[in-house]
């Protein structure tokens, strides 16, 4: 307990130079983008020069990036994100609102990615070399070179608009007034296309790495070990896929952000009102004020994730952290 607790001190303490960076590269990067919030009106319902001043001031783009960013910095010490320009609401309520359809979306894909592609891993790299082998690291391939827009986009096509076992787009039917299990099943039925097409690709990667990963260590001692002393295959495999499990680990943490950032195009795929959306529109409308929330909090997220692979990683082999050492 000690040991997990020290290693979540560490990781704690070094997250705070980590937001800051990002708060500080983030605002600067926005700050060299052309145009601003007021651009983006302008463009989409016109205006003159009187009315631009005018929205410049009430939206506290007339002062400087320097003392836009001291602002944005006091209130982000008082837990305060700041207010959404394009939706003129609180930057926190508007990404706590979105943020559990991404997650809940991102989490199923992990699952499905990680829990397929480790069974997949475990029976090609039970024998390597083997027709079974080939196979699926044939197939993996195939599956990883694919885009995973263009997958969702193959997934819609067949599954919503030609077999239609499926939504076509959304969270959930609208104005159903659905509730507990019904609800529950609506809500699945919607995100089905958009959790495998996210899950796929990773899945494909996860079982690579995986198969590679018991591939090496079926060439360790102990592993000689077990065949002389006379362990059946299944155990041995069993004691192979614990080891060979470290590596997998630690890409899952790496592929947090990647898949958030993958969740990004998949939502605008089949439009499920989530962060990867909001984040679109953000972009759009020049909300700078929810960007840097969405940047932030997506930080955070990246941050927790990579926590927890620590902690698990620490779990699975006990050396870690026994004597001081960090990961």
């Amino acid at each position: 307990m000690q040991r997990a607790l020290r290693l979540v001190a560490r990781r704690l303490l070094g997250a705070i130079p980590v937001l800051a960076i990002v708060v500080a590269g983030t605002f600067l990067l926005l700050e060299l983008a052309p145009g601003d919030a007021v651009d983006a009106y302008i463009a989409s319902t016109g205006g003159d020069a009187t009315m631009i001043t005018a929205l410049r001031e009430s939206w506290g783009l007339n002062q400087s990036a320097a003392a836009r960013f001291g602002l944005f910095v006091s209130r982000l010490a008082h837990g305060d994100l700041g207010w959404s320009i394009s939706f003129s609401r609180p930057v926190l309520d508007v990404i706590m609102e979105r943020l559990p359809r991404t997650l809940l979306l991102m989490g199923s894909a992990t699952a499905l990615s990680f829990a397929l592609g480790t069974l997949l891993g475990i029976i090609a790299g039970a024998r390597p070399g083997s027709i079974r082998d080939r196979i699926l690291s044939a197939g993996s391939l195939a599956l990883y070179a694919m885009p995973s827009f263009w997958l969702g986009l193959v997934l819609s096509v067949v599954f919503a608009v030609n077999l239609r076992w499926f939504p076509l787009s959304g969270f959930e039917t609208i104005a159903s007034s659905k509730t507990g299990i019904s609800r529950a099943l609506d809500i699945a039925s919607h995100l089905a296309l958009p959790v495998t097409a996210l899950g796929l690709v990773y899945m494909a990667l996860y079982m690579r790495v995986m198969r590679a990963s018991m591939a090496e260590i079926w060439r360790e001692d102990f592993v000689r070990a077990l065949i002389a002393r006379g362990f059946g295959h299944f155990r041995i495999v069993r004691h192979v896929a614990r080891n060979a499990l470290l590596p997998l680990v630690t890409m899952l943490g790496v592929q947090a952000a990647v898949m958030l950032g993958g969740s990004v195009v998949i939502e605008s795929v089949f439009a499920v009102p989530g962060l990867g959306r909001l984040t679109q529109e953000a972009v759009a409308q020049r909300d700078t004020p929810l960007l840097l929330g969405i940047i932030l909090v997506s930080a955070v997220f990246v941050i927790a994730v990579n926590l927890i692979v620590d902690l698990l990683y620490a779990w699975l082999d006990p050396r870690i952290g026994a004597s001081g050492e960090t990961l």
